[in-house]
């Protein structure tokens, strides 16, 4: 498992925009950067979007005031379904990190196999990077929701 102090791993992420399919490297998105990063199971599931996601979007501004950059959230989903969460859930503040076949989850040691549920998921966490560099982590328990949310988070900064 990916731990503090350690390099976020290379990956290119796949954006769906006004203007079509837009790729962005790891290192676009997170060099040079204050970066809060979370991840959930899946877009549309219940905790994901009644709690997770609201969580970030409505504490975006205090991020920002606190010297965060970019809000990002990872969820092994492609990017139609991230960009369709993203409007449902008035995400604009949010960079959604399409990780269609879980290889960044895995990549971070942070991927966990569900079997009916979909199969390779990303486990719920989040973590602050400064640089591409791991600052904090924090990683649920399983079917647990307490340590990843947006208020523990803005505790760290």
């Amino acid at each position: 498992m990916i731990a503090i102090g350690s390099r976020l791993p290379e990956h290119d992420f796949t954006f769906i925009t006004p203007e079509g399919k837009v790729t962005r490297s790891s290192a676009d998105l997170f060099g040079g950067k204050r970066v809060v990063l979370f991840a959930v199971p899946g877009a549309f599931t219940p905790t994901c979007s009644n709690a997770h996601l609201p969580g970030y979007v409505v504490k975006a501004q205090a991020f920002a005031a606190a010297g965060v950059d970019s809000l990002c959230c990872l969820s092994v989903n492609d990017a139609f379904v991230m960009a369709a969460w993203q409007r449902e859930q008035n995400a604009e503040a949010i960079t959604m990190l399409a990780d269609g076949d879980g290889a960044f989850a895995s990549q971070l040691g942070l991927a966990k196999e569900t079997g009916t549920f979909g199969g390779l998921r990303a486990q719920r966490f989040a973590l602050i990077a400064e640089d591409g560099v791991v600052t904090a982590l924090r990683v649920e328990a399983p079917g647990k929701f307490e340590v990843s949310d947006a208020e523990s988070l803005l505790a760290l900064l």
